[in-house]
Parts: C-alpha cells; sequence; structure tokens
C-alpha cells in the first residue's frame, strides 16, 4: 500500500459512499427537529462521524482476527439496519400520525436512539475492513479517519436541508422523517439480501 492521492481519493470516495446513508438519517433528523441548535447538530454528525470511523476498523481488526465468524455475520447486516431503522422511523411515523408533538413543539432523537442510527448507518461500513486487509494498521486508520470527516461534512449538510425543510413542513414533519428512516431500512435490506 503506499501513501499516494489515489489512496486518499479512495477514502474520500469510500466516505461519500458509506455517508449516503448517514446523509438520508440526518434530513430526516433536522426535519424532525427544525429547531436544532448548532451544537445538537455537531452532535448528531460526530456520532455518526464516529461509527463510520469506528466500523471500517472493526472489521480491519475481524479480518486480522476473527475472519470466519465476522463472515457469517456479514449475512445478518441488512436485517439488522432493516431492524433498527424501521423502528426507529416507525417511532417518528406514529408520533407524528398521532400528532404527539405539541403545534410549534419538536422533541430531539434521544441519545438511544441516536446511537441506533449510527450503528444501523454504518454497519455496512464493517464490509470496509475487508477491503482494507491489506492495509497497515496506520493506513486502516487513516482512511477510516477520512471517511468519518467526509461523513461528517455530508451529515451536517443533510441536517441543514433537513431543518431547512422541516421549517416549511412542521407539522408533517416526523411522519416524512419516519417515512424516510424506513425507506432507508428498506434499501439497505433489499440491497444487501440481492
Amino acid at each position: 500500500m503506499e501513501w499516494n492521492l489515489l489512496f486518499f481519493l479512495n477514502s474520500v470516495l469510500f466516505g461519500v459512499g458509506l455517508a449516503m446513508d448517514a446523509f438520508s438519517v440526518s434530513m430526516a433528523n433536522g426535519l424532525h427537529e427544525p429547531e436544532m441548535k448548532a451544537g445538537r447538530m455537531c452532535l448528531i454528525a460526530g456520532t455518526f462521524c464516529f461509527f463510520q470511523i469506528l466500523m471500517p476498523l472493526l472489521g480491519w481488526v475481524c479480518v486480522h482476527t476473527i475472519a470466519e465468524i465476522f463472515t457469517g455475520f456479514q449475512r445478518l447486516v441488512p436485517w439488522i439496519a432493516l431492524v433498527l431503522l424501521v423502528y426507529i422511523g416507525g417511532k417518528m411515523l406514529l408520533e407524528g400520525l398521532r400528532g404527539g408533538e405539541a403545534e410549534g413543539e419538536t422533541v430531539a432523537v434521544s441519545a438511544g436512539g441516536l446511537f441506533l442510527q449510527g450503528v444501523a448507518t454504518s454497519i455496512d461500513a464493517l464490509s470496509v475492513g475487508f477491503t482494507i486487509a491489506e492495509y497497515s494498521w496506520q493506513a486502516a486508520l487513516v482512511e477510516s479517519l477520512i471517511i468519518g470527516a467526509v461523513t461528517f461534512g455530508i451529515c451536517m449538510a443533510g441536517l441543514r436541508i433537513g431543518k431547512f425543510f422541516g421549517m416549511k413542513l412542521a407539522e408533517k414533519a416526523s411522519i416524512l422523517g419516519g417515512v424516510i428512516l424506513i425507506g432507508i431500512g428498506l434499501e439497505i435490506f433489499l440491497t444487501g439480501i440481492f
């Protein structure tokens, strides 16, 4: 493995590809919470960033330690993502349909919900550990950090877009956010299965 422009370009492209689910979920969070402050936005984007850094590194470690067990686990990835995102999206959807929020008042995604979103949107990044298996641990770390930085930027953009439309669609934001999360869960599932 050489440290060259191609390495960094590939790392950025990996980051963009892996961050698309987190981008969509960030938009849903922005829709759900249009009054979100900058610190909260950084927390959400930072959570997705953390998991996008962690998962490729875990995949790399698995390849170098327990590769056979990880290969069996890979078949469960689409199912796990589907269950987590349908659960979170379903809660948002039901809340919006029941009118669970007072007019003009939104409820922030809970810490547990944010954790589940982070896991669900980054679990496919475990597979990146296989593709970078020949890298040294330093190169795997750098690649993961680049993926995380790209994810953070993309998620901040998603949150801003979601907030913008959340202000415009205030009473329907939870419904739309829930539908988006369920759709992402189904997309991850169908892509993983087929």
